[in-house]
């Protein structure tokens, strides 16, 4: 029998990334399943449609829910349903005179998502290591190579991580820039949160020439990171179909 209708609701908005390149690949990853409608938004605004959706995916960056669509998402979540969020959707960025800030002002998504971003050193190779290889989000796929942003974050929870990586030292340009301890960093996890789960893979980064305005007129560089790597698609199919399976 053919599986019954799953409604998606992608939210792909923000600043200081190419949204265009990520909402494109996720809707192409999305049409793979025929099963799947999706409703395409700029914000979290229409919490009624959210919540009237099965499954959430964001690709963001520097997009604040307001205080009551953040308890809409936590009570969506607590329902029993799956967010699958990537890259910047944890980050709150404030560009000043002595650095980029990262405030710490909303606590309930943070909390909801299990992470915020605070900081990340100049983008390079780094190796993502497998922390849980038998979990089936991640199991097979073994160790890799990417050129991303390493995401430096404040951890809220208890998180099942799946990917990790390693980084000891300066993230040049944050007001938080020093980072000495050397504890695994979280590339991919899952959050519980009531009876739902959001799923967090902070890879991902992509940047245009025009992706920086206004802080910078014309960005030197086009910059796709994980977007290059089969390994990165392959996790996005794997969180798209483990979100769908758990639908229906």
């Amino acid at each position: 029998m053919p599986e019954p209708l799953t409604r998606v609701y992608l939210v792909a908005a923000g600043q200081f990334h190419d949204i265009d390149h990520a909402r494109l690949e996720l809707l192409k990853l999305l049409a793979e399943h025929p099963s799947i409608r999706v409703t395409v938004a700029k914000d979290y605004a229409d919490t009624a449609a959210i919540q009237a959706s099965d499954f959430l995916i964001t690709y963001t960056c520097n997009l604040v829910p307001t205080e009551d669509e953040q308890k809409a998402l936590r009570e969506y979540i607590r329902s029993g349903k799956r967010w699958f969020a990537l890259h910047g959707t944890n980050s709150i960025l404030e560009f000043l005179a002595n650095g980029v800030n990262a405030p710490e002002n909303a606590p309930i998504l943070m909390e909801t998502l299990g992470t915020q971003f605070i900081a990340h050193p100049p983008i390079m190779p780094f190796t993502v290591k497998v922390t849980d290889p038998e979990h089936e989000l991640v199991k097979g796929i073994g160790e890799f190579e990417t050129d991303d942003e390493l995401y430096l974050c404040r951890i809220h929870g208890d998180l099942h991580t799946l990917l990790h990586t390693n980084f000891t030292g300066e993230a040049t340009g944050f007001i938080e820039k020093d980072w000495p301890d050397d504890e695994p960093r979280p590339v991919y996890y899952i959050n519980k949160v009531g009876n739902g789960e959001v799923l967090y893979l902070n890879l991902g980064h992509c940047r245009g020439h025009w992706d920086m305005q206004p802080i910078v007129d014309y960005y030197p560089n086009i910059e796709r990171g994980s977007w290059d790597k089969p390994q990165y698609y392959e996790l996005l199919r794997r969180g798209i179909r483990y979100c769908l399976d758990r639908v229906h």
